[in-house]
């Protein structure tokens, strides 16, 4: 916001601009956004940051290919730098890893727009436009804010967007035709990990234990999302039968709050900003934060259709190397009080910088009179787990958004990007690893990957 004296009406000194002191800005909050975007582009075209930059996003694809740093290391040692990458990159689905990593091929296609919803998870995807990282790749991208998550499946499927933020589970969804004509996706990124909450009204302050819910309105952001499988997941641990014993609605993100202040819902399970946002205007508080469900869990995505890919091979290479270079920033935690100045203005999240300060550096209070120091409440880990999906599918089937037979790893492994080296590897007779498939443990239970079935069956709350 402008400084009141920058717009008083009655300051004889003063012509009436309705504008930042400086004349060039809308506001204060601009000036300051557009002072942090030269201070991060400084940053990110220092050769230190740009060495860094290349290893990350070439160490990412690396990582995603021999989650085991054994069986990676071993690799190498047997085959040599120069074979492995060769290999590497015969398997890989889009452009070679040098070219991903470095030089880039000419875009087929440079004129992009990639839709957002303004929230946190968004926020390597936003800060690579003002950043310059897109246009540094060739390419002219508009970033178009977005109402709901409904909207960006549908500009997708009628191709008015190029790439976009999904939320992690919808390319998944609309690969499989559930919830919409089935059109092939892919993750390409996730956009971040963490960085949601259960945020509660505050008039249910003395009403902390779940298993006192039943009759409480949730809203999650959409069907198809990590918020309303996580809410799910945890009612249901506490005994609650979530499609019975509470509801759950679906709510846009930025009219989460209002709808909270109007009583229309109890809480959510929802983005930041808004849980945060929801503190700032003192009308809800945090609950709990979902690293505390599952630490390291994915969010939302980057990605576009399996076709886009195909045809414009260059530019989807560009645009992974943008906003893996954003994310490469966003994970640095000296960066993030800037980066919180960059995208909270109109054109991006129109959030108080303060309120996304808060979420991004993780020093933030919680409604309930504390102030908590959790840095990483929000990090920005770009690499799909194809486990990942195999578990968003076990919870697809068990609430019934899936019926029948799943082959989860066949979906897994063409939706989230991530190949593996089993076909390089046999031909040079290495021993071949299962791929990209973690484990990981949600409220103290492990999820084992290749045992989805087992793990389903597990559950006393559930519709299959």
């Amino acid at each position: 916001m402008s400084d009141a004296r920058d717009i008083d009406p009655y300051d004889a000194d003063r012509p009436l601009l309705m504008r930042c002191s400086c004349g060039r800005h809308g506001s204060a909050a601009e000036h300051a956004a557009d002072d942090a975007s030269t201070e991060l582009r400084r940053r990110s075209e220092t050769a230190d940051f740009e060495a860094d930059s290349n290893a990350f996003v070439e160490a990412t694809l690396v990582k995603a290919l021999f989650p085991q740093d054994a069986v990676r290391r071993r690799f190498l040692r047997a085959v040599g730098k120069g074979t492995a990458m060769a290999a590497i990159a015969s398997v890989l689905p889009i452009a070679p890893l040098q070219a991903l990593a470095q030089a880039a091929a000419v875009p087929e296609k440079k004129d992009l727009k990639i839709g957002f919803i303004p929230i946190t998870c968004a926020t390597p995807l936003i800060m690579a436009h003002p950043l310059g990282f897109y246009s540094k790749q060739g390419l002219n991208v508009q970033v178009v804010k977005t109402a709901g998550w409904a909207l960006i499946r549908d500009k997708m499927l009628n191709k008015e967007y190029d790439a976009t933020h999904f939320l992690s589970p919808m390319p998944l969804a609309i690969s499989m035709g559930v919830g919409s004509n089935a059109t092939p996706m892919n993750v390409a990124t996730i956009q971040n990990t963490n960085g949601q909450a259960i945020t509660l009204h505050v008039k249910h302050k003395d009403r902390r234990d779940p298993k006192d819910w039943k009759g409480f309105k949730f809203a999650v952001p959409f069907e198809y999302s990590m918020h309303n499988f996580l809410l799910r997941y945890y009612v249901a641990e506490a005994g609650l039968d979530p499609d019975r014993d509470i509801q759950i609605r679906v709510v846009p993100p930025p009219e989460m709050v209002a709808n909270l202040r109007a009583g229309n819902i109890d809480g959510y399970l929802g983005p930041d900003p808004f849980n945060q946002r929801a503190v700032f205007e003192e009308v809800g508080f945090l609950h709990l934060l979902t690293k505390d469900l599952w630490n390291g869990h994915p969010c939302c995505a980057f990605g576009t259709s399996t076709e886009f890919i195909q045809q414009n091979p260059n530019t989807f290479a560009a645009l992974y190397r943008a906003v893996l270079t954003a994310a490469a920033m966003a994970r640095k935690p000296e960066n993030r009080e800037l980066i919180a100045k960059v995208i909270s203005p109109q054109a991006y999240l129109n959030q108080p910088e303060t309120v996304v300060a808060q979420v991004l550096t993780g020093r933030f209070a919680d409604g309930l009179g504390n102030v908590r120091n959790v840095p990483d409440r929000a990090d920005f880990d770009p690499i799909p787990w194809q486990s990942m999906a195999v578990w968003m599918l076990t919870q697809m089937k068990r609430w019934g958004y899936v019926k029948g037979d799943v082959n989860y790893r066949q979906i897994a492994e063409k939706v989230f990007l991530l190949t593996d080296a089993r076909k390089t590897m046999k031909q040079l007779d290495q021993k071949v690893p299962d791929g990209a498939y973690p484990k990981f443990t949600i409220m103290g239970k492990v999820f084992d990957p290749e045992q989805p079935e087992p793990y389903l069956g597990s559950f006393a709350i559930k519709r299959t």
